[in-house]
């Protein structure tokens, strides 16, 4: 559900990226500017297909649109790493119909898409699914409002002088939250970002010390007034949604916490509830890159983000899209389980996954969020809770993993059951009882990974299984809840007991090396992206 706002109708005189006497302003603390210089690296994104256009280079086709529209390359690279890290999702919209790299628009409030149709002379159906078209078109939008807004051909070679463009691309009615979009942009231009891409690419931008001409952007002093905390949870910053997009009170009371993710960025989220044609909402929205937390509906009061759980739960978004795990940082995720820890002690809320649970988990739903790359055991660990579905925490380690198939019963069809509602393929209560609803879930999660689907649990869905979730590399000496989901999928994968302690020695080490000996990949006993794609892949 990528929610997205539009910009807001000004009248001459009041428009707020019209252009003031210079002052230049060193980020705000809403934008969270990160003065050390990083690279932000992104994970490759999910199976995307090679257009013939990405053949060509996503770096060139941001270098050639650069030059033929006078956009600052850098800035165009920020621009779509912040809406979408660089990801198209095959030319599939967003929930505000936004396509591509640079999330081009087409709703009844906001048409980047048709006007990059105009001023490029480019299909919309080729902005919406060529990766160098839709690229072309950010940059011709971008390039439109900087004249709109004045700026001559000195000006436009700074890439400090973009910012009101940049806030203005970003779409957001409200002033606080089109300064946010552009934060984040210029936050991105100071850290620096290395982002692997379709086609085994990578798209840089190294960091710069930025200092950006904000004019009528600049924060005031009754800016930061206005950018106030929390109601309910302190740590959080309070922007309210759009009244239309909630209903005051409640009819039931506080039983559950649903985590979502946004299928778009953090400020374009806040905006779309912010926009009363959405009727949406969360109560919560948490940024991938810090786990910075805004709030937008009051917890006494009925956010419109679950349909049958709404009255009884509070909802919780994520920045990022669920096919891509670049998005699910610790920062996110600690952020997040510390939120729920303390609506849950504030609630009484238990704190399992009976009660903490997933958009795909709740009745009445068509959603998948938050997917098969959203790591549930981590993060009831981090809440403090149990991962199970009722009370005690369920057993996932075994020295060995049968096969499983219709009619089988015990602890390990608990453990299938459990990581398939995990991954977003709904079995219901995990019983321990393989039936007709476990067969059809098994059968979804082997369609998603490419594997046979025969219903069946055997080896190869078992690795699958056991791998999914969120990766980082990991080595001897490694140690932590990844260590463990490593070691159960080699268990699977080996077809012998690899020891499931969490500590990544030199048995850890073998078994990794032996993996990628049988599965002709580089053998250095690092679980790397390769490895993990392997075994995600239930090699």
């Amino acid at each position: 559900m990528y929610r997205r706002s539009t910009p807001g109708k000004s009248t001459p005189g009041n428009r707020p990226w019209q252009r003031t006497p210079s002052k230049r302003t060193a980020l705000s603390a809403l934008g969270g500017l990160v003065t050390t210089v990083l690279l932000v690296t992104a994970q490759p994104a999910g199976a995307a297909p090679v257009t013939p256009s990405d053949r060509d280079g996503m770096s060139r086709a941001f270098s050639r649109a650069a030059a033929e529209f006078g956009v600052p390359r850098d800035l165009l690279v920020a621009v779509g790493y912040g809406e979408t890290h660089l990801d198209g999702h095959r030319g599939e919209p967003s929930q505000a119909n936004g396509y591509g790299v640079m999330h081009l628009v087409s709703n009844p409030k906001t048409q980047t898409l048709e006007k990059a149709a105009e001023l490029t002379g480019e299909r919309s159906s080729e902005l919406r699914e060529d990766t160098a078209a839709n690229i072309r078109g950010g940059a011709a939008v971008l390039r439109a409002y900087a004249d709109g807004l004045g700026l001559d051909s000195r000006e436009r070679r700074s890439i400090d002088e973009w910012y009101p463009v940049v806030a203005r691309y970003g779409g957001a009615a409200d002033v606080r939250t089109a300064r946010l979009y552009a934060d984040t942009v210029y936050t991105l231009l100071a850290q620096g970002i290395d982002a692997d891409v379709a086609g085994g690419e990578s798209v840089t931008v190294r960091p710069r010390a930025v200092e950006p001409e904000r004019g009528a952007y600049a924060a005031t002093g009754a800016d930061q007034q206005a950018v106030a905390l929390s109601p309910d949870y302190p740590d959080a910053a309070w922007v309210p949604a759009n009244s239309a997009n909630y209903a005051t009170g409640r009819s039931a009371s506080i039983s559950s916490v649903v985590l979502h993710v946004t299928q778009g960025s953090y400020a374009g989220t806040i905006s779309w509830f912010q926009n009363p044609s959405s009727q949406v909402s969360s109560h919560y929205v948490i940024r991938s890159s810090d786990g910075a937390i805004t709030q937008m509906v009051r917890d006494s009061n009925t956010a419109y983000h679950a349909r049958s759980a709404n009255s009884s739960s509070l909802g919780i978004e994520h920045e990022g899209f669920i096919d891509n795990p670049s998005w699910f940082t610790d920062s996110m995720y600690r952020s997040s389980a510390a939120l729920t820890r303390y609506l849950c002690d504030r609630y009484g809320i238990p704190k399992d996954r009976a009660h903490i649970v997933g958009h795909s988990e709740v009745p009445g739903n068509d959603h998948t969020d938050p997917g098969p790359n959203w790591n549930w055991n981590y993060y009831m660990q981090l809440v403090g809770g149990s991962g199970g579905g009722g009370g005690g925490s369920v057993q996932l380690s075994f020295p060995s993993y049968n096969t499983l198939r219709s009619g089988s019963t015990g602890a390990q069809v608990t453990a299938a059951q459990t990581l398939l509602n995990q991954q977003g393929h709904n079995v219901g209560t995990a019983d321990g009882v393989f039936g007709t609803r476990t067969t059809t879930a098994v059968t979804s999660f082997q369609t998603a990974r490419g594997l046979t689907a025969d219903g069946v649990v055997g080896a190869r869905t078992w690795t699958a299984l056991l791998a999914a979730g969120t990766t980082s590399e990991v080595r001897e000496g490694s140690t932590g809840a990844v260590v463990e989901r490593l070691q159960r999928a080699l268990t699977a994968a080996l077809g012998r007991t690899v020891t499931i302690d969490g500590q990544f020695g030199p048995n850890t080490t073998q078994a990794v090396r032996d993996y990628q000996s049988g599965r002709g990949l580089t053998v250095d006993g690092i679980a790397g992206p390769a490895t993990w794609s392997a075994l995600q892949a239930g090699r």
